[in-house]
Parts: structure tokens; C-alpha cells; sequence
């Protein structure tokens, strides 16, 4: 960390009371951030360029968090891509332009992991980016994502916009969506077997096969991240943020299963997607340009969001 590089920041975190940037605005505190400025949807439609503006006139910032998106597990991006890919595009491409045409001195773009091609060679490199068309159950949200980085490398070089953009992989953590029909595999997992565990269920349903592997980031590690890119990575070239390691949906059920106390049968639907065959990124560019390494292993960050789901499904069954 740079001593006092926060400190006179003035920072807008759109998405700031979402998942991640919740974290991120966290971090940006302890970090001495005076007080990030977090635009709610209700105030700020970042779908509306007049609203963009207003927000920038409002904020008077120094540089752009852009964490805001609309998101959601296999079956929300199956059921809606149209509205996946619209609002994701609008909101980044005008906030952004209008950023540059503000004057604000740095944006960051945060992108996904699902902007990667479907059979990308594994771990996902960032030079392979381009190599093919992403899994198309999220194909338009990826899409949309990845148009972002487009953008900030055209800005770069018409404009001399310092724009950088990051490639999350997977993340979860406290504070993730756990509405059956929005969540991310983990959280609906855990909501899952909790509630099986709770029930006395003999059995719970799972989508696809349990083949398919995945990469997961916990939530803080991922904010870490963010903010150590805003504070030192200047480059145009994407940069993939993740953990480094692979893990199978079925290895990552019976994690679960383990941990929440449920020994019930795992049943697969194989009629249901399992969505891009693998994921795991290669994760020496963060290191190497702004000294970013995963440090929460996925067992612990795994009770951690159990213990926290837990304490929200109790807190739910008192009100």
C-alpha cells in the first residue's frame, strides 16, 4: 500500500452496497478513503446518460470504481439475456465515456471470468481472451462485460484515458444474493443443504452432471484486489484476479454437504446445464504488476460464508 495515496481520493464505487463493492468500499475505508460515494438505483439510473452526469457534477470524483452490473447463476442469464446483455453494456460504455468526458482521472472496469471463451486452454490466460465464443448460457453477459475492455483500450489510445480493466474469476462470501433464482453456486449450495440439513430432506436436487470445475475467489480477497489495481496498475492489458486453483462442482457439493452437516443423497439432473466445461485462471499478472495474491484458503472461506448464511436463515426464522 502506498502511505496516503487514499487519503484526498475522492472515489465513486458504483455497485458499492452490492456483494463486492461492499468489500470494497470497506477496504477503501480502512485504506484512510475519506468516504467513498456509493450512487443507489433509485437516485442514479447508471442506464441513463442524463443520470451519469448528474452523478459525476453530485460526486466530483477522482476516480471510478464501475462494480455496478446485473448478475445472476445459469438460470437467470438463460431466462433474461437480452436484459443481461443490455443493462450491462449501458451502464458500463456510457459511464465510462462520461467519466473521460468529466476529466475523472482513472476508471476501473471489473469484467468475468464468463468473458472467456468456452474451451479456453486451462488456466485461463489473458492473451487468450480473444481465442473463441464465451459458454453461451452467459454468452450476452459476458459479452457485454468484455465490450468494456474494448472500450478502455480505445480510450487509452485515442484519448490517453488511463482506463484498466480486471477479470474476476468466480467469487463468494458473506453478503452474496441467496434468492434461489439470482444466486451464484456457492450461495445456493449452502441455502441448499442448510435448509435439507434443517429439514431432515433425504436427498437434494443438483443442476448438470458435477463435472464441470470452477475457481473460486472469497469476496475480501477479491476487494483486496480492486483496490491494490486502482492504487498501482496503469496498463492497458487485461488482468485476470482469482485464486488459482480448480475445483469440481462435485467435490464442491460434498465440501458443502460436509460442512452444514447433511448426509443425505446428492442426486444430479443431467437434463440441466453445467455451463462452461472448466475455469481457472492463471493469476501471475496481478502478481507481477500490482502484488496481488489470493491469501483465504477455500475451506475456511467456505465456513465463513456457512457461518454467515447460517446466522441470516436464523435471523430470517425469528422475524
Amino acid at each position: 500500500m502506498t502511505p496516503g495515496f487514499w487519503r484526498d481520493r475522492r472515489v465513486v464505487v458504483t455497485g458499492g452496497a452490492g456483494f463486492l463493492g461492499s468489500f470494497v468500499v470497506d477496504a477503501l475505508r480502512a485504506r484512510g478513503c475519506p468516504e467513498p460515494f456509493v450512487p443507489r438505483r433509485h437516485t442514479y439510473d447508471l442506464r441513463r446518460e442524463p443520470d451519469i452526469a448528474r452523478l459525476l457534477k453530485h460526486a466530483q470524483p477522482d476516480l471510478v470504481i464501475h462494480l455496478a452490473a446485473v448478475v445472476g447463476g445459469i438460470g437467470a442469464n438463460r431466462e433474461n439475456p437480452a436484459g443481461f446483455f443490455f443493462d450491462n453494456v449501458m451502464m458500463g460504455v456510457q459511464l465510462m465515456e462520461q467519466a473521460r468526458l468529466f476529466g475523472v482521472a482513472k476508471f476501473v472496469a471489473i469484467g468475468t471470468v464468463c468473458s472467456y471463451p468456452k474451451f479456453a486452454p486451462v488456466p485461463f490466460r489473458e492473451e487468450d481472451l480473444w481465442n473463441g465464443y464465451p459458454e453461451e448460457t452467459n454468452a450476452p453477459y459476458g459479452l457485454a462485460k468484455k465490450m468494456l475492455l474494448v472500450q478502455a483500450q480505445a480510450a487509452r489510445a485515442q484519448h490517453g484515458f488511463n482506463a484498466i480493466f480486471l477479470l474476476p474469476v468466480n467469487l463468494y462470501g458473506p453478503r452474496d444474493k441467496v434468492d434461489p433464482q439470482t444466486s451464484h453456486v456457492i450461495p445456493a449450495l449452502i441455502k441448499k443443504c442448510v435448509d435439507a440439513a434443517d429439514s431432515g430432506a433425504g436427498e437434494i436436487v443438483v443442476w448438470g452432471t458435477g463435472r464441470a470445475t470452477r475457481e473460486f475467489l472469497y469476496v475480501e480477497d477479491a476487494a483486496e484486489a480492486v483496490v491494490l489495481a486502482a492504487e498501482r496498475y496503469d496498463g492497458a492489458e487485461p488482468v485476470n484476479i482469482g485464486a488459482g486453483f480448480e475445483i469440481s462442482i462435485r467435490e464442491l457439493v460434498r465440501l458443502i454437504a460436509v460442512e452444514v452437516g447433511f448426509t443425505g443423497r446428492i442426486v444430479w439432473d443431467p437434463s440441466k446445464p453445467d455451463g462452461q466445461p472448466r475455469r481457472m485462471l492463471d493469476t501471475s499478472r496481478a502478481a507481477q504488476h500490482f502484488g496481488f495474491v489470493a491469501r483465504t484458503p477455500f475451506e475456511e472461506g467456505l465456513r465463513k460464508t456457512v457461518a454467515w448464511y447460517r446466522q441470516l436463515a436464523g435471523a430470517s426464522r425469528r422475524i
